[in-house]
């Protein structure tokens, strides 16, 4: 016997579980926190499996829960896209996403791709720069949506994906046993500097800058030439180069990447957008 999934139910728990809160959800969705519950209660009816459970720090997802979450987003997607296409309101506009210059060459670029391609009619503003300036531009209001490298742990938007940060070096190089330690850096605004510093402090190691201007490029060229040393998430290091695990080197902390939308209200282009990105970085944890 065929079955159909009523988006409305999925639309219900996906919304549930990003606010893991019923009465955020209820909220968002401009329903009673009764109406929310029946609905979680019949989507877990047809599938006959518990998505949510409730521990001390409140609303906790399933395994089932957590399976159905990424999948649930690309359902209500496609809904979302099928209904604009044929109805032929299709999302136009402009959205200005910022993106840490670590990340827009690597795991973002494939999202940057199908949304441009999904969404033909949107005209993309890209604004590349360092995590804590990209989070006093969305508050400022000049971009719409930010994809923000914190130290992991509580974050005021949503977790993503959390990575290692790892010292990366020239294949066979020589850098990362000189001392002073020789550093490159892409600018001193790196959300990674702080907890670099702190990790280098305590562990005694002398340090020396030797590049900090912004600009990736020339921090990968420094660290190819085997000039110095950098560090990066795991997921971003170029195949060319190695991640580091020497013991003279001070272990470093994980880090998350986080999407951040305006306290105001978002448009439909940035609203797909925090889709796409969503999606592709699920599609990611899926395959590593």
């Amino acid at each position: 016997m065929i079955r159909d999934l009523d988006t409305t139910l999925v639309r219900t728990f996906v919304t549930t579980a990003d606010k893991a809160s019923m009465t955020a959800a209820a909220n968002a969705l401009n329903l009673t926190q009764g109406a929310v519950s029946q609905q979680i209660k019949r989507l877990e009816d047809v599938l006959g499996q518990a998505l949510f459970e409730r521990d001390r720090r409140g609303l906790r997802l399933t395994r089932s829960g957590e399976r159905l979450l990424e999948r649930g987003r690309r359902l209500l997607q496609l809904n979302d896209e099928i209904l604009a296409e044929i109805s032929g309101k299709a999302v136009a506009g402009q959205v200005r996403i910022g993106v840490p210059y670590d990340l827009v060459g690597t795991l973002l670029q494939p999202v940057l791709k199908t949304y441009a391609e999904a969404h033909p009619q949107v005209e993309i503003s890209l604004v590349c720069a360092s995590s804590p300036e990209l989070a006093a531009a969305l508050a400022a209001g000049t971009i719409d949506l930010a994809v923000i490298e914190e130290r992991a742990g509580p974050t005021a938007g949503e977790c993503l994906l959390v990575d290692r940060l790892v010292w990366v070096g020239a294949k066979g190089g020589s850098a990362r046993l000189k001392r002073p330690l020789p550093v490159s850096m892409v600018a001193d605004t790196c959300a990674f500097r702080p907890a670099v510093l702190a990790a280098l402090g305590a562990h005694g190691l002398d340090w020396r800058t030797v590049f900090e201007n912004g600009n990736i490029d020339a921090t990968t060229a420094t660290v190819r030439s085997d000039l110095a040393v950098t560090t990066w998430l795991a997921s971003t290091v170029p195949g060319d180069l190695d991640i580091l695990s020497d013991a003279d080197l001070p272990a470093l902390p994980n880090f998350s990447i986080n999407l951040h939308l305006p306290k105001h209200a978002v448009g439909p282009a940035a609203q797909a957008f925090a889709a796409h990105i969503r999606d592709g970085l699920a599609r990611y944890r899926q395959a590593a």
